[in-house]
């Protein structure tokens, strides 16, 4: 049995969903893009290769096991990308909430069904219909529940638009000693530097008190002051569009003072650095172009 166990996105981690680069399939079609990323790299010819996916990912695995984290990978679907294992579910407290995700995607959920398994059936749960909510909108700290999502009257037309008032009511009512606050994301169906396309793109907490923010993402300056007013503006870092752009929030963390990052971002690290953080880089430049990166692919499963 899986005694899950998430109330943040800094203890020690135990155990992790890790997806896969293995038989991804070919270059989509413009028209199976399903961010404007990729929608740009696949235009531009630039759309990654399978095998250096495969060899990002697998640095981030060496990294897992050089902490003795427990991995687990989903089962192989011949030719599908099943990269971002954030997406499909995420744990909250002891609860698995399986995520209604587009509706291409759904065997991505079969594939960790052995995991899925595992797990006291009590604490697996799958919100009703209306209710979309994919887990790299869900960003948790202890007693409080960051949702991304959007509010705009034309939710409908973006594919950009992954979590909707629904899924941040559905968290309020499976939580309601938390407190849940849902933040307005900017979002573009053409232009990756202007869309937000989950929380986790232009904010994420590190270490105990501090966080990386990019202020442009939010569509109301007062979510922003929100996060500002919360952690400090002191503690928070502070990323640029272009940054934003290349993931730069979008880093994961292994303890409250272990940070693993792309290897490029050399700002984030000297910051973290000069904090005591410990910082382990890994290449993940190529699954960047899907618009998703290192939080985006793991899906924590226990933390001390």
């Amino acid at each position: 049995m899986l005694h899950l166990n998430v109330k943040n996105e800094t203890s020690r981690l135990k155990a992790v969903v890790l997806g896969t680069a293995q038989s991804n399939g070919p270059t989509p079609a413009l028209e199976e893009a399903y961010d404007p990323k990729s929608l740009e790299h696949i235009k531009a010819g630039t759309y990654p290769v399978e095998a250096d996916m495969i060899t990002e990912m697998e640095a981030l695995n060496a990294v897992f096991q050089k902490y003795d984290v427990e991995v687990y990978r989903p089962e192989i679907i011949n030719d599908y990308n099943q990269i971002f294992s954030r997406d499909i579910g995420f744990v909250i407290d002891d609860v698995f909430i399986k995520a209604n995700i587009l509706p291409d995607r759904e065997r991505e959920l079969d594939a960790i069904q052995y995991i899925i398994d595992k797990m006291d059936p009590a604490k697996v749960v799958r919100p009703p219909e209306e209710v979309h909510i994919e887990g790299g909108d869900v960003i948790l700290w202890n007693d409080h529940i960051f949702i991304g999502t959007y509010k705009g009257s034309d939710y409908k037309d973006f594919i950009t638009a992954r979590t909707n008032m629904h899924g941040v009511n559905y968290i309020k009512q499976l939580f309601p000693n938390k407190t849940v606050k849902e933040f307005d994301l900017v979002k573009s169906r053409i232009e990756a530097r202007d869309n937000a396309l989950h929380l986790d793109c232009c904010f994420q907490p590190v270490g105990k008190d501090k966080g990386v923010i990019y202020k442009s993402g939010f569509r109301e300056e007062a979510d922003y002051l929100y996060l500002v007013d919360l952690f400090g503006k002191d503690n928070l870092f502070h990323i640029e569009r272009e940054e934003m752009y290349h993931m730069m929030s979008n880093f994961f963390s292994i303890d409250d003072n272990v940070v693993v990052i792309e290897k490029d971002f050399t700002r984030l690290k000297n910051w973290l650095l000069e904090r005591g953080f410990t910082v382990e880089e890994v290449p993940y430049a190529e699954i960047a172009k899907q618009e998703g990166l290192l939080r985006c692919s793991t899906l924590p499963l226990i933390r001390e």
